[in-house]
């Protein structure tokens, strides 16, 4: 059993633990949040008493062996950070951190402490991604992947009315690129590694972060495009390319429905069984490392969450995109 903290208390936080208890292995211990009444509130949907207002309280207790946290990107680095410096482990939401100057530091902090650090990327362990990946020979040399991720902000209605809420203030890392983009480009990285080059373009908002954008890849004999935005929605699927078909995912960020389409005209479906709550999978690789003793994933790897975060870092230089944290 690994009992677990969590720092945050939304819906996310919520449906992470809704997912994770489907493992035998989870049992929450421990909320963190900076009102005592909100993590209170949190603890007693899931039975849960022990709570925290202070971090450094927290992160020293020893009511809980690993934590998730799911706070404003900005906070991610400091919270992970002090919570690996008392030898807990670390889940994170993506994107991990705000830069590569604080994942390099988490990362830093993982293996000084001996703990796991993993970026909660769901998708990229849902079973349908990984028949993507493992049916990736059947179409031939790769030359095109193209993935969209594009949802309208709930939060953007009130930001049209000059109520900037969080998930539009630079200050807490926020925007299309770091919470939409990501999806589309986390996956391209495991699945085809780092690109030569890019070449970035987005509309930006008034408040200082961007409202939705494009990016072109190169590599080697193929290239990508991905489109992310949190002002319009989009409703294609996601495509992998190659000389002898071409693999179709309903979606890049959670794919529950994945065909191969040949050149000659036949379908292949590949879709596999998946459980609904679709972090559940996260949850699993993550106590998997912790139980092993392992202290990466080999799919959800550092390698692979800091080449994304040096994209997102590139792309974000070419669009104007600077955080508070990029001056710290």
């Amino acid at each position: 059993m690994i009992r677990f903290g969590v720092i945050g208390t939304n819906w996310i936080t919520e449906s992470f633990i809704n997912a994770a208890l489907e493992s035998e292995d989870f049992r929450l211990t421990a909320v963190y949040s900076r009102r005592e009444e909100t993590a209170m509130n949190f603890g007693r949907k899931f039975n849960v008493t022990t709570t925290y207002t202070d971090l450094n309280e927290f992160s020293t207790s020893n009511e809980f062996d690993a934590v998730y946290i799911a706070s404003p990107n900005s906070l991610h680095a400091k919270q992970a950070i002090a919570c690996m410096n008392q030898g807990k482990h670390v889940l994170c939401e993506k994107p991990v951190a705000s830069n590569t100057r604080e994942l390099s530091e988490m990362i830093d902090t993982a293996k000084r402490n001996n703990v796991v650090v993993m970026e909660a990327m769901k998708s990229t362990l849902l079973p349908n991604f990984l028949a993507v990946k493992e049916n990736l020979q059947k179409i031939g040399k790769i030359r095109r992947y193209v993935a969209s991720y594009c949802q309208y902000s709930s939060r953007y209605d009130k930001y049209k009315e000059g109520t900037v809420l969080n998930a539009f203030k630079p200050e807490f890392s926020n925007g299309a690129l770091m919470d939409i983009g990501i999806y589309t480009i986390y996956p391209m990285v495991a699945l085809f590694g780092k690109p030569k080059a890019l070449h970035a373009m987005a509309h930006m908002l008034e408040s200082g972060v961007d409202g939705q954008g494009s990016i072109l890849f190169q590599y080697d004999g193929m290239d990508a495009s991905v489109a992310y935005s949190k002002i319009a929605n989009s409703y294609l699927p996601s495509e992998i390319q190659g000389e002898e078909g071409t693999i179709i995912m309903d979606t890049i960020h959670t794919p529950e429905k994945v065909l191969i389409r040949y050149k000659d005209g036949t379908e292949e479906d590949i879709t596999v069984p998946q459980i609904d709550h679709s972090m559940y999978y996260e949850a699993e690789e993550f106590i998997r490392l912790i139980k092993s003793g392992e202290k990466e994933s080999s799919i959800n790897s550092l390698t692979a969450s800091l080449q994304t975060m040096e994209l997102i870092e590139e792309a974000r230089a070419q669009i104007g995109l600077v955080y508070p944290a990029d001056q710290q």
